[in-house]
């Protein structure tokens, strides 16, 4: 399935973790996604749940569900494998770093997938320049199985707004490479609209819509992961970013990502359907 900007992405993040592969795929039919992201864990999930890769991929076939992208690339920064190396599996909390690029890009493979996002978790000494040589380079390696790759600015990082981001993927100049727009980040980051319409719109590969107050949070980073809200229902300018993506043409399909407590605690499928309805009526506000 080729995905573009009518194509709404239900986010692995805006459901529980403890969702089962097959209930992403339900919750992703019940709320009118057309794609589903994953990480790493999910699809491990799904192999101790008992199905083959053949399975997975004839379960996302049978349901009409794409894999828009996988989540996250860590290791593309220099010195990130050697610093992950260290972290004892117990004090992975989030499962990230036992997926690696070899698995990813498999994973990738097994479900098809149009992407990998990719970001900054460790910071360290490196340069922009040598940031976009080694974001070319994974652009180069994702390139040999058809991926995408998306960079995505996170406010408390060394690509902490998008300016930082397109920078470095301006320099990698790279045709399966672009930013990622995620809006919490976006706004929580700067709001940089003058630099957004810049942009070639071709060159914006990833969206994800969620909202939050104006005002910033005292802890951004608990704050992305708990308490996000759902599209329309805070008071960020979401239409206005629509439509500065809008205008420069921007054709990704659009992720809605809404790490949320409370949201979770209604379950996946209940989730999934305020997530896409919020943001079909968010959709048909946008002049």
């Amino acid at each position: 399935m080729t995905l573009g900007a009518s194509d709404l992405v239900l986010c692995a993040g805006t459901l529980p973790r403890s969702t089962s592969f097959a209930e992403r795929i339900e919750a992703t039919v019940a709320g009118g996604f057309a794609a589903m992201s994953i990480w790493g864990r999910d699809y491990a999930s799904a192999r101790r749940d008992g199905l083959s890769d053949t399975d997975i991929r004839a379960r996302l076939d049978a349901s009409g569900v794409a894999i828009a992208e996988l989540d996250p690339a860590w290791w593309w920064l220099p010195g990130a494998t050697e610093l992950a190396a260290g972290i004892p599996a117990r004090a992975d909390s989030e499962e990230v770093f036992a997926y690696g690029e070899a698995e990813l890009f498999r994973i990738a493979e097994v479900v098809g997938a149009r992407s990998i996002n990719a970001v900054d978790v460790f910071g360290g000494a490196w340069t922009v320049d040598d940031a976009a040589q080694a974001f070319a380079a994974l652009c180069d390696r994702a390139g040999e199985h058809d991926l995408l790759v998306h960079l995505e600015f996170l406010p408390w990082s060394r690509i902490p707004d998008l300016a930082a981001a397109w920078e470095i993927v301006r320099r990698a100049d790279r045709p399966n490479g672009g930013v990622a727009v995620d809006a919490w980040h976006y706004f929580r980051s700067g709001a940089d609209e003058q630099l957004l319409v810049s942009l070639p719109g071709a060159r914006v590969l990833g969206i994800q819509l969620d909202d939050a107050p104006n005002r910033a949070e005292d802890d951004l980073l608990h704050a992305t992961l708990h308490e996000r809200l759902l599209p329309g229902a805070g008071e960020l300018d979401l239409v206005g970013l629509l439509g500065a993506l809008g205008k420069i043409g921007v054709a990704a399909p659009i992720g809605v990502e809404v790490f949320s407590d409370a949201l979770h605690a209604l379950g996946p499928i209940e989730a999934a359907k305020r997530a896409g309805d919020a943001t079909r009526n968010l959709l048909a506000s946008v002049p």
